[in-house]
């Protein structure tokens, strides 16, 4: 009998999973594998709320595996040679991995291929598991180019692509006899989570987008951007983790009514953008996609404001709600996202790496693609055709809480300001601002856009 190993990755989950599919057809036996991968450690990315919440995927994935006669396996190390040493285990003829397009991803794909190789086996690489189109498969028309750079024509033309069907889980899953494993990793095991950490694995990703495509997405057009309002899906975690397949969400969304379902699938597709920027462009995971001949602060000052950001202590309310729901739930409105990457890029005139890093410390749905590319496109170093556009905090405050239900929960020291002067606690009379524990703005905006216009010296297009 024909054994054939599954590796997993950012995609676990059993119902349209191309990789395990496509094993269970081939071979009579399936190794479904997961290497809690020392590379991943050592880059720092294994963050307590991603640690948590990949327990859950584990756990609820090897549950999964176990009503269906299989079970998964646990290994660590250096995710290469654990591969090769359960294929000479397991005397597996083939691996099964879903595509990656960080440069790590690519890098791992090669090495994969070269040591199955060295030992007579082949490496079988899925397109569209972590994404709903593949990175490449949509191009710019005559142009020569590898990727598209700007949404809109990308959008167009991914619209006009016909997914793949979607795969049903498998009825049963053969796993060979006798084949070790570590212990499934435990979430109650892991320290210093957020306190209110969503919960992780398939049975609530799936949960989770039949309540949304039930009751949530008709509003979703309209409140999407309301951030008190919190009327957005929550389903990206699991789209990090693949608990839940972009693709099914796609073809689910087609058939709810109304704008709602539109506008969430155009999120999904920001998501498939981002991915066929970074598998062209790996580098811009750490480099500017376009520079812009920053000249980012540095020192004790910008430190001190840094900091002070990061705690939610501004002075800027809604700014500060951004950054504590971060640190309370590891999660963070979208809205809220370019709030805060447009006041620390623009306002404080601060790396956007310096951002980009923070997030990733806390955010569960923490991902390098998304994550990167999205604060690039903030910070005029990415994909926005405005580079210069600055998100005015109170502006925004005004316009998208303009109850102040969303300053009011975070920021409970100005719980008792009315709306719109919860988002301009500084204009309060003398006696009345007092008697709020509030910080004063760090910088004026007015002082803030000139940091931005000194810093960027010379715009290159």
């Amino acid at each position: 009998m024909n054994t054939a190993v599954v590796l997993y990755t950012s995609d676990l989950r059993l119902h349209d999973h191309p990789p395990l599919r496509a094993a269970l057809s081939s071979c009579d036996r399936v190794v479904p594998l997961f290497v809690r991968d020392r590379a991943v450690d050592a880059a720092g990315f294994a963050v307590p709320n991603r640690l948590a919440f990949l327990a859950d995927c584990l756990a609820d994935l090897d549950a999964g595996l176990r009503e269906r006669g299989g079970r998964l396996v646990v290994r660590s190390g250096d995710v290469v040679a654990e591969v090769r040493a359960l294929v000479v285990e397991a005397e597996a003829v083939e691996v099964h991995v879903a595509a990656g397009v960080s440069a790590y991803a690519q890098a791992r794909e090669e090495r994969l291929r070269s040591a199955l190789e060295a030992l007579g086996r082949r490496l079988y690489v899925h397109d569209a598991v972590v994404t709903a189109v593949a990175p490449g498969a949509v191009l710019p028309s005559g142009s020569g180019t590898d990727h598209f750079a700007v949404f809109t024509p990308y959008l167009r033309r991914w619209r006009e692509l016909p997914l793949r069907a979607v795969a049903p889980a498998p009825r049963r899953v053969r796993v060979p006899e006798g084949i070790g494993s570590e212990e499934l990793p435990r979430r109650s095991a892991v320290t210093g989570t957020s306190p209110e950490l969503a919960r992780g694995g398939e049975t609530r990703a799936r949960r989770l987008l039949t309540d949304w495509l039930r009751a949530g997405i008709t509003r979703y057009e309209d409140v999407h951007d309301d951030l008190g309002a919190d009327g957005t899906s929550r389903l990206s975690p699991h789209l990090h983790f693949g608990t839940l397949s972009p693709s099914e969400a796609v073809h689910r969304c087609a058939t709810a009514p109304g704008a709602g379902a539109q506008a969430f699938v155009r999120q999904l597709c920001w998501r498939d953008f981002h991915h066929q920027v970074l598998a062209a462009r790996p580098r811009a995971a750490v480099e500017d996609y376009r520079p812009r001949q920053d000249h980012w602060r540095t020192g004790p000052a910008a430190e001190d404001e840094i900091r002070a950001w990061k705690e939610g202590r501004t002075g800027y309310p809604v700014v500060d709600a951004a950054m504590r729901q971060l640190r309370h739930e590891g999660w963070m409105h979208n809205r809220a996202r370019l709030l805060a990457a447009s006041f620390l890029t623009k306002t404080l005139y601060v790396d956007w790496r310096v951002g980009a890093r923070h997030f990733l410390d806390l955010l569960v749905d923490g991902d390098v693609a998304n994550n990167q590319l999205n604060w690039q496109w903030v910070a005029g170093t990415g994909t926005d055709t405005r580079p210069n556009r600055v998100l005015n905090p109170v502006r925004q405050g005004l316009r998208h809480d303009p109850e102040g239900r969303y300053v009011h929960r975070w920021v409970p020291e100005l719980a008792g300001l009315p709306a719109p002067a919860v988002h301009e606690p500084w204009r309060l009379p003398g006696a009345q601002r007092a008697a709020y524990d509030y910080p004063d703005p760090l910088v004026s905006l007015a002082d803030g856009l000139e940091r931005f216009r000194r810093g960027r010296s010379r715009d290159v297009p």
